[in-house]
């Protein structure tokens, strides 16, 4: 039987354990007697890290990402700055109806600067968003309330423009596009 060399084939395998013949046990490359581990040839050592068109690939992908979310993410704060708008058109008219209860009239109660008490015209930076008001002095029998955008709001709501809501809990916009959309 001729004899055969270990050493010679241990070095060409680059599994992660190898059996031994005669050892009993399986060892890993590194544990052999004569293993010789693999080097990168002079020049081209090898190093942990990112190339640059990995990194370039990478960036192009958030970019793409970050195109998509941000106008996304600002429809939804604009939607979300007048649903809250119509919350608090939708308070004072109660508010007025209240005082209609009371009174048995709108006029005189509420002049075009003084709307019925509310926090929340004025919450969380709802001023720099609506200006809320009357649309005209209360009558005896009616009213209407407007919220109309400003600033940022105004900018990015074109669609909606204006929010009003009367003494029958009649709802509109200032714009052509439909009511059920905008409120």
């Amino acid at each position: 039987m001729p004899h055969r060399d270990n050493t010679t084939a241990v070095a060409s395998v680059s599994a992660a354990s190898v059996h031994v013949p005669g050892r009993g046990k399986e060892r890993s490359p590194g544990e052999m007697p004569g293993y010789v581990a693999e080097r990168a040839p002079a020049g081209l050592a090898r190093h942990a890290g990112f190339t640059l068109m990995e990194v370039m690939i990478v960036v192009a992908i958030i970019a793409i990402l970050a195109a998509v979310a941000l106008p996304a993410y600002q429809d939804a704060v604009t939607k979300t700055w007048r649903n809250k708008a119509a919350a608090c058109l939708t308070e004072m008219a109660q508010s007025m109806e209240r005082r209609f209860t009371g009174n048995m009239s709108y006029e005189g109660l509420a002049a075009a600067d003084e709307l019925p008490p509310n926090t929340c015209t004025q919450d969380d930076g709802m001023a720099q968003r609506y200006d809320f008001s009357f649309a005209a002095d209360p009558t005896r029998t009616a009213f209407t309330l407007q919220a109309v955008p400003q600033g940022v709001q105004a900018e990015r709501d074109a669609e909606c423009g204006t929010l009003t809501i009367d003494q029958s809990g009649n709802r509109g916009v200032s714009t052509e596009r439909a009511v059920a959309l905008c409120w």
